[in-house]
């Protein structure tokens, strides 16, 4: 059995990255994640465990659920967490990055947090569209798609289809204009392809109980079977999300909202 050793920065940012990819009845010893992390660090998965309930007692958007953590954060713990969500944009890459690195995931590979199966490293898709951003970027939208899909369970909010290759892990407040909350799990929704692009064109959004509102440029097409199959049939229906998750920001879903209906 592994011996005690206390925790590193870097081991504590690697950490709060995955605590991110997962929901809050995952923290356990027997997850698969948690066990392939606990490997990597020469830790124990129950060592691993506590350390991620550790971090949830420090997390505002589970206090807002009631969702209580385990108590015992040390100095370090709190520094970490202060850090990582003060800096998201240098230090979500970096918590990527040493993740990778633990995985010997290769330039040329993706790496994904599947709750159900572990962590993955696989080749990238042939015919994937290259966009040209940076490493840092990409290390950070890899780890945003990995903490909104799972923060969903895994499946689109919508339609509930949890065919992870179809799903998109879509930013309320757009990345191009709201650089703080990029990395921010609040501030993204798991849709299908086709809800992401009709969410992101402001055809469709959600109100404050998370329930779709879809807009009259939408509702023109309704007589069209596959749009209203698509959209009508989910009109005023709340978004699917498990009962440990970070809600969406209702903030943020206020601000969409206005935008669109300002184009009335």
């Amino acid at each position: 059995m592994p011996s005690r050793k206390r925790w590193t920065r870097d081991e504590l940012t690697v950490a709060l990255g995955i605590y991110h990819n997962l929901t809050f009845g995952q923290l356990h010893g027997r997850q698969r994640v948690i066990i392939q992390l606990a490997g990597k660090l020469g830790r124990t998965p129950g060592s691993v465990a506590m350390k991620l309930c550790n971090f949830a007692s420090l997390d505002p958007a589970l206090k807002m659920r009631g969702i209580k953590g385990l108590e015992g954060a040390s100095a370090l713990d709190r520094d970490v967490w202060e850090e990582f969500h003060q800096k998201p944009e240098e230090i979500v890459p970096q918590s990527r990055e040493i993740l990778r690195q633990m995985f010997e995931a290769g330039p040329d590979s993706e790496l994904e947090v599947l709750p159900l199966e572990g962590i993955k490293v696989r080749k990238r898709p042939l015919g994937d569209t290259e966009v040209l951003v940076t490493t840092k970027q990409r290390r950070g939208q890899e780890y945003f798609r990995d903490a909104v899909l799972n923060n969903f369970g895994g499946a689109c909010g919508v339609t509930g289809i949890p065919v992870r290759e179809l799903l998109v892990a879509s930013h309320i407040l757009p990345w191009k204009t709201h650089t703080d909350e990029r990395l921010n799990v609040r501030n993204g929704l798991c849709l299908s392809r086709l809800h992401d692009a009709a969410f992101d064109r402001g055809l469709i959004t959600f109100d404050d109980e998370l329930r779709m509102v879809i807009s009259p440029a939408l509702k023109k097409h309704f007589p069209q079977q596959g749009v209203a199959g698509s959209f009508e049939s989910y009109e005023g229906e709340r978004l699917i999300v498990p009962d440990d998750a970070a809600l969406p920001e209702l903030a943020f879903l206020a601000t969409h909202r206005s935008s669109i209906f300002a184009k009335k």
